[in-house]
């Protein structure tokens, strides 16, 4: 329902898929419903025309997909970039701040993540993806309601009062054991940090393996107390209603 949702109400340009790998999820569980028996003709006919479009998003060359490089990312998360990009045949746009690293040091000062992680997070993240979503009608994140006390209150579709577009969660109420089940089930690429107690991963200087017995995301700004980048603080302002179903 929320994947038939967007393709009704925006044109598939307007989208901006946040993670690599949630649209091959979502591919995935369009091809699952259609091969679920039996299904009414009308929820077939509504399937066919999800899948369509979203096999459309992923061969057109004017679908957008990209992700929002700081340029302090592990080289990890650099070759799952690359995996991606080879194994669906899509591109990813890295999008930068507009500082490189080093003219972030002469203005602002060595190890701005150490003595300002917001502001740090800022430059190299919020604005950039600000400046991209500023192109856009709606962007489509992986986020879900049991990462952060913050995400608790994440809707499927909300408009976005921080960015002014709207934004689709799909997999907000799902949880950490559903989404792992689904990448090793459907062979979908994930960073292999994963794997070495890393369950929540940003950028190298604010970013540790987790201990036993620590939260997930404790090894995410250690000792600061901070527990989001800004990029999905739910602001949840009111929506003009999605237009109903077809009969």
């Amino acid at each position: 329902e929320v994947a038939d949702e967007c393709v009704r109400s925006t044109s598939q340009q307007d989208f901006y898929l946040g993670g690599g790998s949630i649209l091959v999820l979502l591919l995935d569980l369009v091809d699952e419903l259609l091969a679920a028996q039996p299904l009414p003709p009308e929820v077939r006919s509504r399937m066919v025309t999800i899948q369509k479009h979203m096999e459309a998003s992923r061969l057109r060359k004017d679908f957008r997909l990209f992700t929002v490089d700081t340029e302090f990312l592990f080289s990890e998360t650099y070759n799952l970039m690359d995996r991606i990009e080879q194994k669906y045949e899509i591109k990813i746009e890295r999008v930068f701040s507009l500082l490189s690293p080093e003219e972030q040091e002469r203005v602002h000062g060595k190890a701005l993540w150490a003595r300002d992680p917001d502001q740090c997070c800022n430059l190299r993240k919020v604005e950039p993806l600000r400046r991209k979503l500023g192109e856009l009608r709606a962007w489509i994140t992986s986020i879900r309601r049991d990462q952060t006390s913050i995400r608790e209150g994440a809707r499927k579709i909300h408009w976005d009062a921080k960015f002014g577009l709207v934004k689709v969660n799909p997999i907000a109420d799902w949880t950490s054991k559903q989404v792992w089940r689904y990448l090793h089930e459907h062979d979908v690429p994930y960073n292999s940090l994963h794997d070495q107690n890393y369950p929540s991963i940003g950028c190298t200087h604010c970013t540790r393996a987790v201990r036993p017995g620590e939260d997930p995301r404790a090894g995410r700004w250690p000792g600061t107390g901070k527990t989001e980048c800004g990029l999905h603080v739910i602001e949840i302002a009111p929506m003009t209603p999605l237009p109903e179903a077809d009969a």
